[in-house]
């Protein structure tokens, strides 16, 4: 057997700060504990029945068994700027500024090897999606963390970032509707860093996965909605939220053509594109009408009502967040959103994600999950009201 080192780079990302409540669930499971998963951002929904024909029908045709198009199908990528142009007016040629890929994590993760040289810097939200920063790290970059603050709305303040930090940055991670706060952006937060970036030659990387799960009347805006966008922005997407398809693993990315050319080179030397069958899947989730979409956003926010007034009748102090399926829940005084995370697991079988595994800035908070039965929710909530003896 031989030994080898793991790579300076592994080494450099942050460590797993979820294994210890991994462990503990694991144990609850074995033990026999009905445990409440509040922990993953996974649809408990099924993906609807006319895109599970679409992909059974596509499979059956042996053309779609071959190797795909890395730049995916034609018709997938006109019915993508189609959709564009029908939910936030922007007109995308669907042959250059469309880029179909293996979710939307797979563009994220691989944006920095498309323009990052080693040291470079990459600005980085905290807390953030995880990627992020180890997509940085793989790229040879170095992820610079930019606080998002409950005071500022979960927006960073740009202006306030290292000026020589700025000065070797290339990318700026956004995510709006935002993992893990849940926070929402406007298209005037948004013309702020565009401004800031375009004056900077640095590139916007918007991931917008949770853009149609949102609430109470409010609509998320794509970046490119802002003025001076295309100039200096890819937005991400993805089907896997909004249409419970996350094992699917589809998504795509939009912006300028050069932008777009340089992740499609990257793209084309690590895979080799998406199973056609689900691309025809995708094709029929997209075509598919809004009702759907919105009658999942009433069932999401139906379970937020419960778990957010639950939790504040027993003493907490919780938001509503107006988009994603999360709930960004203050600790109370007195632990650690470690602390927290594995006495609600340990205590009440209710599993919840800490906020410090999403970046330093994270602590003080636990994420909690809308993916979960309305009546599951209801004894999560009785559970932790009879923990903290309400």
């Amino acid at each position: 057997m031989i030994t080898l080192k793991e790579s300076e780079r592994l080494k450099q990302l942050p460590p797993y700060l979820f294994v210890e409540i991994d462990r503990l669930k694991r144990e609850a499971l074995r033990s026999g504990t009905d445990v409440i998963d509040l922990g993953v951002g996974d649809p408990d929904r099924p993906t609807l029945a006319h895109i599970v024909e679409a992909l059974y029908q596509s499979s059956l045709d042996p053309r779609n068994h071959r190797y795909a198009l890395d730049a995916g199908l034609p018709q997938l990528r006109q019915t993508i700027a189609k959709w564009m142009k029908a939910r936030f007016g922007v007109t995308l040629d669907p042959d250059e500024e469309i880029l179909p890929l293996i979710g939307s994590k797979e563009g994220i993760a691989h944006m920095p090897l498309a323009f990052v040289n080693p040291g470079d810097v990459v600005l980085v939200p905290d807390p953030g999606y995880p990627p992020y920063r180890s997509a940085a790290i793989f790229a040879g970059g170095i992820p610079y963390s930019i606080p998002l603050l409950e005071g500022n709305g979960y927006f960073p303040d740009l202006e306030a970032v290292d000026l020589q930090m700025v000065r070797r940055a290339k990318l700026l991670y956004l995510n709006y509707p935002n993992n893990p706060t849940a926070a929402t952006a406007e298209k005037n937060d948004l013309k702020r860093a565009v401004d800031f970036c375009l004056k900077r030659n640095i590139l916007i990387c918007h991931d917008a996965a949770y853009s149609e799960i949102t609430y109470d009347g409010y609509r998320a805006p794509s970046i490119f909605e802002v003025e001076g966008a295309r100039a200096c922005a890819v937005e991400f997407h993805s089907l896997s939220k909004t249409h419970n398809m996350t094992g699917w693993r589809i998504g795509f990315a939009a912006g300028d053509r050069s932008f777009i050319g340089a992740l499609a080179k990257v793209k084309a030397n690590i895979d080799s594109g998406i199973f056609q069958a689900v691309q025809f899947a995708g094709i029929a989730a997209l075509e598919g009408g809004q009702e759907h979409v919105d009658e999942s956003n009433r069932i999401y926010e139906e379970r937020r009502n419960v778990l957010v007034d639950g939790l504040n009748r027993a003493g907490w102090s919780v938001p509503k967040p107006k988009a994603t399926f999360y709930v960004w829940a203050p600790v109370p005084p007195g632990y650690t959103s470690n602390e927290l995370a594995q006495m609600l697991l340990k205590k009440a079988g209710v599993v919840t994600t800490p906020g410090v595994g999403f970046g330093a800035h994270g602590e003080g908070y636990v994420r909690m999950a809308l993916t979960v039965s309305m009546e599951r929710l209801e004894e999560a909530v009785e559970r932790i009201r009879k923990m903290r003896g309400s």
